[in-house]
Parts: C-alpha cells; sequence; structure tokens
C-alpha cells in the first residue's frame, strides 16, 4: 500500500518554465536585417557616387553593428529557468547561454516565494526562500510577470504542501 501511495505522490510532479521575452521573432530579424541592410546600401552607393567613398563604409558598418547587437541580444535570450515542484523537492534550475547549468534545491514545505521591491523607481525582485537559503530568481521577467508567478508558484506550493497529509 505505501508503494502505491509513494507512485502517486512521485507522478504529483509541476513543472514551470520562464523565458525571457524577445518581441522579435527569427523571421522578423531577417526581414529587418534585409531591409536594413538594401536600405544602407541604396544609399552607401549614392554617396559613393558622389565621390564621399567612406560613407559607403560607415553605412556598412552601421549595419554590421546592429547586426552584432541583435545577435547578442538572442544569444542572452537563451538562458531559461525551470522550477520543478514534487511532493518531496522543489528543484530551480538555471540554464545559461553557454549551456551551464545551476541547480538548487529546497523542502517544499519550507519553501517561501518572495517577491519585494528592491528598487527606488518600484522594480521588484523574486526569491525563494527556505532553510537560510536565498536564491534570486526571474530576473528578465517583468513586474507583473513576478508578481502573478509568485502567486502561481505559492498557490502550487500550498497545494502540494496539503498533498503530503
Amino acid at each position: 500500500m505505501t508503494d502505491s501511495l509513494t507512485e502517486m505522490q512521485s507522478t504529483n510532479v509541476t513543472r514551470f518554465v520562464l523565458h525571457p521575452y524577445r518581441s522579435l521573432t527569427p523571421r522578423g530579424f531577417t526581414i529587418l536585417m534585409t531591409v536594413l541592410g538594401l536600405v544602407s546600401f541604396t544609399i552607401g552607393m549614392v554617396f559613393l557616387f558622389i565621390g564621399a567613398w567612406p560613407v559607403f563604409g560607415f553605412f556598412g558598418l552601421d549595419v554590421a553593428l546592429i547586426y552584432y547587437a541583435f545577435k547578442r541580444n538572442y544569444r542572452s535570450g537563451r538562458l531559461y529557468e525551470m522550477v520543478t515542484l514534487s511532493p518531496e523537492l522543489l528543484k530551480l534550475t538555471r540554464i545559461h547561454p553557454s549551456g551551464r547549468c545551476e541547480e538548487f534545491d529546497f523542502n517544499p514545505y519550507w519553501a517561501r516565494v518572495r517577491v519585494s521591491i528592491d528598487h527606488p523607481d518600484g522594480r521588484t525582485s523574486m526569491r525563494l526562500i527556505a532553510q537560510g537559503k536565498e536564491v534570486l530568481f526571474g530576473q528578465f521577467l517583468t513586474d507583473d510577470e513576478r508578481r502573478n508567478f509568485a502567486d502561481a508558484l505559492t498557490g502550487a506550493l500550498v497545494t502540494t504542501r496539503g498533498s503530503l497529509f
């Protein structure tokens, strides 16, 4: 009888995945860079024909710098965090753009989610707190998303704690 109870508890897993928001899709990025490249090339050719040939190079440099900035932005967008909640364990896994993985384990009975206002402009931060450990997470979320996620995770924790008894 205890084996079936353990099996039922182990299948009761809740998983949340947090991704940073990127407003420009990869297809939109391709379109933007194509249009920007064509416009810069066209205007650069005009300057080349009137004898201001260095301007042509600067137009190319502008496009290259914008491309580089977007690629860096998309690379940082590969960061994500996964919160896995079961009756036995609350695990926060942070996957960095480089592929490096950080894991933080908490006892779900003791874990608390805290959203606090840390900045003078009213911006918030979100932390998981349990048994002397405190981990900052969800830094790429907006303030409203942090509050909503904290409410959802707190509700899931309450539900999970109730399933222990």
